[in-house]
């Protein structure tokens, strides 16, 4: 039989290896010990009621069954086709929220990816929607977001501070476009302008 102290020490051990080895997968590292940084999204979608809390990337290494895994959640939710988003789309979310100072925090998706038929079907039900002809979303390089908590404006100016991409206010439907397409901004009142 061990003894007392013999069995504290196991037991010790044992905690010690279930903690850093659940602590050592939340964390990747390459051979020489160091550690990567992880770059995680935590989205929600308004459309579809779905949520997605996803490790997207790794240092410099984009993981591609967590951005298929992205793809999928911001398809098309009118037709549910999918696309190839630019990884660099999911920076930009990362970033905005990381400036934010809510690096967990949930970002809310208003729209993903729009197949031309979608971008269409939403220029056509009023002259005055703000949906571009050509839009970002079609080329899978855009998202509409809100984030609980923080005002459409500072999100806004969030956005902007980065110099990312497109940036879109809609003050009335309370959302944020953003894009990795050319830095550009613009507000849409919902007046037709």
């Amino acid at each position: 039989m061990l003894s007392l102290r013999l069995k504290k020490v196991v037991a010790m051990t044992a905690t010690a290896t279930l903690l850093f080895g659940f602590a050592g997968q939340s964390k990747a590292s390459e051979g020489d010990g160091k550690v990567e940084k992880r770059f995680t999204l935590h989205l929600h979608h308004l459309h579809t009621g779905e949520s997605i809390d996803v490790v997207y990337r790794v240092g410099e290494k984009y993981l591609p069954d967590a951005i298929e895994k992205l793809n999928y959640f911001l398809r098309d939710h009118r037709t549910n086709d999918v696309s190839q988003y630019d990884p660099k789309e999911f920076d930009l979310l990362n970033s905005v929220m990381v400036k934010l100072g809510k690096p967990n925090g949930v970002i809310d998706i208003v729209c993903g990816y729009r197949t031309p038929w979608s971008n269409a079907f939403l220029r056509g039900r009023s002259a005055a929607t703000g949906v571009a002809k050509n839009s970002q979303h079609m080329q899978a390089r855009a998202i509409d977001i809100r984030v609980p908590g923080v005002q459409t404006r500072a999100l806004r100016d969030v956005a902007l501070s980065l110099g990312s991409g497109g940036v879109g206010y809609y003050p009335v439907s309370q959302f944020v476009h953003v894009d990795v397409g050319p830095v550009r901004k613009w507000t849409f009142s919902g007046r037709g302008d």
